[in-house]
């Protein structure tokens, strides 16, 4: 995936956001598309690559791979891997990730029963 050009506005104006409070850089991480699902899904037990794909029908397996990398790179989820044949990898919440994921339900909540969002498909049309 693009990382942003070093020199470029969007580059510095996050830095200095990430810089303001941590938060900044968090709700940067899981604005991602299907970041939150990927980890809700986890969540509910999807713990193998086919499961996750199952789930979340409509991603695609390189945006899937990208977003467990980046979660099992900020700690959120662990990789194992199964030393059987043929070889299986499974996914699991760390306690970072689950912590997380209970604030990110509680948020959830709020949008649902606060918010007065349009839903996007009555957006387009």
């Amino acid at each position: 995936m693009a990382e942003r050009k070093l020199s470029s506005t969007n580059y510095y104006n996050q830095a200095f956001l990430e810089e303001k409070c941590a938060l900044n850089e968090l709700i940067y991480l899981l604005s991602k598309r299907w970041m939150t699902e990927v980890l809700f899904s986890i969540e509910a037990g999807n713990n193998r690559f086919t499961s996750l794909k199952d789930d979340l029908e409509h991603i695609s397996d390189h945006i899937l791979a990208d977003r467990l990398k980046l979660l099992e790179q900020q700690g959120l989820i662990h990789k194992t891997h199964l030393p059987v044949n043929p070889p299986r990898t499974e996914y699991e919440l760390s306690a970072k990730g689950a912590e997380l994921s209970d604030l990110l339900d509680g948020l959830c909540n709020f949008a649902e029963t606060q918010m007065q969002f349009q839903q996007f498909t009555t957006l387009i049309k």
